[in-house]
C-alpha cells in the first residue's frame, strides 16, 4: 500500500474519532441534561453513536491491518 494510501485510510480513522466522539457528546448531554422528560430520543441518539463508534473500529482496524503490511 502507499504512502498515500495510507495517509487516506488514518485520514479516515481521524474523522470517524471525530464524529464517534460528537456522537459521544450528544448522548451524554441527553442523559445529563434531557432524561427522564426525552427518553423518546434516547434510542435514535443511542443507535447513531453506537453507528458511528462502529465505523471508528471498522476504519481503525483498516489502517492498522494496512499499516502492519507496509511495516
Amino acid at each position: 500500500m502507499s504512502d498515500e494510501e495510507l495517509k487516506k485510510l488514518e485520514k479516515e480513522v481521524k474523522k470517524n474519532k471525530r464524529l464517534a466522539g460528537e456522537a459521544a457528546m450528544e448522548l451524554h448531554d441527553l442523559i445529563e441534561d434531557k432524561l427522564p422528560d426525552a427518553y423518546g430520543e434516547l434510542m435514535g441518539v443511542a443507535q447513531a453513536t453506537y453507528d458511528a463508534c462502529k465505523a471508528w473500529d471498522e476504519a481503525n482496524k483498516k489502517f492498522l491491518a494496512a499499516s502492519s503490511e507496509t511495516a
